[in-house]
Parts: C-alpha cells; sequence; structure tokens
C-alpha cells in the first residue's frame, strides 16, 4: 500500500471507520475516535491553584503537580497510517473544536513520519494530542470526529545523504531520543 490507513490489531472488529475526506475539495482526512474519551478541562485539575503556588512565594511550590494540570491526553484513533518514504501525515486540529468544545492540539500539528508505522516495537496507531482549556470535561464519543490528516510531502536538503541516520525502533515522540 503506498498511502492510506489501517486498523491497528487492538481494534480489529470494533467496528472503527477509516479516515476519509468529508467534501470533494476537503484536504484532511477525518480522525474519529476509537472509544469513549473523556478531555479532563484543565481548571478542574486546579490549574489556577497550581499557579498562584507557582508564583508565591509565601507557598512552597509543587511544580509537578502544576505541570499535571496542564498535561495533555492522547485520545485514540486506533488507525495508522502508510505512506511514501518522502511525504508525512500533518494532524491538524478541526476548526470548530476550540470554538465549540475548547479543545486544541497543545503542538498545533502533528507529524506521523511514515517510518512510523509497524516498525519493531510500535505498530503505528495515531493517537491525537488534545488539551481542554474549557471549564468542562468534554465526554468524546466512539466515532466523533476530532482531527484531520493531510498527506504531504517534504523535501530534504542536498546534504543530507552525509549525515548517518537510525532507524525508527518505537512509537510516540521516539525520534531524536538517545
Amino acid at each position: 500500500m503506498a498511502r492510506g490507513f489501517a486498523i491497528v490489531k487492538r481494534y480489529e472488529g470494533a467496528g472503527l471507520n477509516l479516515p476519509k475526506r468529508s467534501t470533494q475539495a476537503a484536504a484532511g482526512y477525518d480522525f474519529e475516535v476509537a472509544e469513549d474519551f473523556v478531555v479532563p478541562a484543565m481548571w478542574k485539575l486546579n490549574a489556577v491553584k497550581r499557579l498562584a503556588n507557582l508564583l508565591s512565594t509565601d507557598v512552597p511550590a509543587d511544580i509537578d503537580a502544576a505541570d499535571a494540570a496542564f498535561k495533555p491526553v492522547l485520545v485514540p484513533t486506533g488507525i495508522k497510517a502508510y505512506m511514501e518514504p518522502n511525504e508525512f501525515l500533518m494532524l491538524a486540529n478541526r476548526s470548530s473544536n476550540p470554538l465549540k468544545r475548547r479543545l486544541v492540539l497543545p503542538n498545533g500539528v502533528g507529524v506521523i513520519d511514515a517510518d512510523y508505522v509497524d516498525n519493531p516495537t510500535n505498530e503505528g496507531e495515531i493517537f491525537i494530542q488534545l488539551v481542554n482549556y474549557g471549564f468542562r470535561d468534554v465526554h468524546l464519543k466512539k466515532g466523533e470526529r476530532i482531527a484531520q490528516g493531510i498527506f504531504m510531502p517534504f523535501q530534504i536538503t542536498d546534504s543530507d545523504g552525509a549525515d548517518a541516520k537510525s532507524t525508527r525502533e518505537a512509537g510516540f515522540g521516539s525520534t531524536g531520543v538517545k
């Protein structure tokens, strides 16, 4: 398969839909939630209190607790993507998510490299990072559209071949790990 999507093994038989474009001119393939999932409101995790503690000289700061209040969640899609070596899949937020649900991708966009799929320790399931900056938890139902993926080509420099490259052997966040 040169370019496309498949369901990962742990969700085989779970009735998932492969990403698809909704209109003839749509650039993005809509990704759905693989199972019911709750994206907690960051404020529910005492974010304001944690920030105040960090800024106060009277109260000892608990950096780990403050950090946890702002940590994104990884929403499972049950999907993996195949593409050519000179391509990547850009994950972007659905335009309605911030306005209607207060959900954002904390990194702006996600980048799925061509070698993310089917390597020795990672089947390549795509997760969508989300932060809920609203005041209420957001309850996502299986099958709801939460992000879109756009296949994109990329270029490399003339001298790129001179650098030694490693082979990916893991999943999420594994490039650049030493």
